[in-house]
């Protein structure tokens, strides 16, 4: 574990600014503890010895000790502001980067590491906080205040530098001691919370189903026995740092006690005098304190570095490469599975699977549960790659590109995705169809390609209800509106995009009749608008409607090894 990993340089630019003024501050603050130290002791050693300085001289003095410590609580504001800018900005480019990241990896790493990394990116990363603004200055502090202050001390007195450099080793070896349990309570902390944010959202997302068996409770012995195992694991990380603080605290004090003893001892037998022996002692706690202060906040090291080793884990793992050819245009082009094969759940699902979609047409992908039908959509959407086989995109003239082969941006920019549960943010119900921008375009009346598409989906009888019309206010994944009309604002979506492939996974699922009628309008509405619309489906009522059924189905792992011989 390093205490400053250089990837969090390279990943973060606000750490590697923040770097550089927290050397410049630790450099400014070394000069300015040993001005305070000589200033004080070149006041004070006159008035105990009885030669004290003219009046100028000691208001000179005094007025230069002021202007110290004014200087040092301006460089310990600008450190202390620094630190927390900089702990914002590195915790806000290191969230994007891992979103941005987790996103390039694909649904299929994301089924795997889903949890954890939502773990990860919402308390994880907050324990870079005092990372920042704790650790790290201390550890820059200690590069800079702690040889400068012993520099001046060597040049005043060497007896008591001795001292200092039999005694400072000690507490870099405690710390390492108590460094390596420090590091295993904060990785066990880490598994546990981990662990609790994965039941957590598993629970979340199969709440209804288990509200409507009647078995929210049982879940929640689970989330509390969680609970309790990151709260021991937390406790045991706090007693460790305790422990090192008093550790480190106890070395450090019989440290400036033996440097304390022999100064005095020199003085009383006048081997030194008192301006150097005051310099010296008040020097030497200064020379200790960062390197204490490392120690005492090293869990929030270990924590903070806890997060950024699993952050450096995501952004280490390679996406699956992607084509670079311009998708052709998929208003003409046909599109062909040619013995598909997808590892999924440890089946081949879909298996050898090959069908044609020709432009124009809507296509629905049946079979049983379980036998591939979302993951060939996903495949189409290029958002998951084949195993065995291929999709290949036919133009007019013949020519057959490898959809690996397709930059997916172009291709995504052609293609529109109505999932079970679409995705509806927060904001009007004209921001989710069309976006905010085209929507504060509109002035009072929406545009009649709108009305057209939320007529033909039945959104308009939606829309008409709601008190506000389309500016109705909808919340986070669409709350105040039921799934039906959830469903119908995603087609209208679709259909008011000039997406040429529109891909929908079982649109009628959970709906009633009046729902479901609406949501088939709206698919026949797309196909009548010339899209190619392929459909995952299930309900008959549904299926009847396709030009064209491929079904699809799944085989045990072993039959592909069979298929490939």
């Amino acid at each position: 574990m390093k205490p400053l990993d250089p990837r969090l340089l390279r990943h973060a630019r606000s750490a590697r600014r923040y770097i550089v003024t927290t050397a410049l501050t630790g450099t400014a603050t070394a000069l300015l503890v040993v001005a305070q130290a000589v200033l004080i002791s070149r006041a004070v050693a006159p008035v105990i010895t009885g030669a004290a300085p003219p009046a100028s001289a000691a208001t000179g003095l005094v007025g230069a000790l002021a202007l110290v410590l004014v200087c040092r609580v301006l460089v310990l504001h600008v450190q202390e502001t620094q630190a927390h800018r900089a702990a914002t900005g590195t915790v806000v480019e290191l969230r994007r980067q891992v979103l941005e990241h987790a996103g390039a990896l694909g649904p299929r790493w994301q089924a795997l590491h889903g949890p954890s990394t939502a773990t990860l990116l919402t308390r994880g990363l907050e324990d870079l906080q005092p990372y920042f603004t704790r650790y790290l200055p201390q550890l820059l502090l200690a590069a800079t205040v702690t040889p400068m202050t012993a520099l001046v001390m060597l040049v005043q007195d060497v007896p008591s530098t001795i001292a200092v450099a039999v005694t400072v080793p000690l507490i870099p070896v405690f710390m390492v001691l108590i460094g390596r349990l420090t590091q295993k309570h904060s990785e066990e902390r880490l598994a546990a919370m981990d662990r609790l944010g994965g039941q957590v959202l598993d629970l979340l997302a199969g709440l209804p189903t288990l509200k409507a068996l009647g078995r929210e409770q049982g879940p929640g012995r689970r989330v509390a026995e969680l609970g309790g195992a990151y709260n021991r694991t937390t406790m045991q990380t706090l007693k460790v740092a305790f422990l090192s603080g008093a550790v480190l605290e106890f070395i450090t004090t019989l440290s400036v006690a033996i440097i304390a003893v022999e100064v005095g001892f020199r003085l009383l037998y006048g081997r030194m005098d008192l301006a150097t022996g005051l310099l010296v002692i008040m020097i030497a706690p200064e020379v200790y304190q960062p390197l204490r202060q490392v120690g005492f906040h090293f869990h929030a090291s270990a924590n903070g570095v806890a997060a950024a080793q699993a952050v450096f884990e995501v952004l280490g793992t390679a996406p699956p490469e992607r084509g670079r050819q311009g998708a052709p245009d998929l208003r003409e082009a046909v599109i062909e599975l040619d013995g598909l094969w997808v590892q999924a759940r440890g089946a081949w699902a879909p298996a050898a699977l090959s069908a044609t979609i020709a432009p124009g047409r809507l296509v629905a992908l049946t079979g049983p549960s379980g036998a591939g039908k979302t993951t060939t959509a996903l495949v189409l959407l290029s958002l998951l790659a084949a195993d065995r086989g291929a999709v290949h995109v036919v133009t007019p003239d013949g020519t057959r590109t490898d959809l690996a082969d397709i930059d997916p941006a172009s291709w995504w920019a052609q293609v529109s995705w109505v999932p079970q549960r679409p995705v509806i943010v927060p904001g009007t119900i004209a921001d989710n169809v069309v976006g905010p921008e085209r929507a504060a375009s509109w002035g009072q009346d929406p545009p009649p390609a709108l009305v057209e598409a939320a007529r033909a989906t039945g959104l308009d009888e939606v829309v008409a209800a709601l008190p506000l019309g389309w500016r109705t206010p909808v919340g986070q994944a669409g709350a105040g509106l039921s799934v039906g009309q959830r469903q119908r604002l995603a087609l209208t979506r679709a259909l008011v995009d000039s997406t040429a492939l529109i891909v929908l996974d079982e649109p009628t699922a959970h709906l009633d009749a009046v729902s479901e009628a609406h949501v088939l309008a709206g698919v026949e509405a797309l196909r009548a608008a010339g899209r190619t619309v392929v459909v995952v489906a299930h309900r008959r009522a549904l299926i009847s409607r396709a030009d064209d059924v491929v079904v699809v189905s799944s085989s045990p792992l072993e039959d592909a090894e069979e298929a490939g011989r």
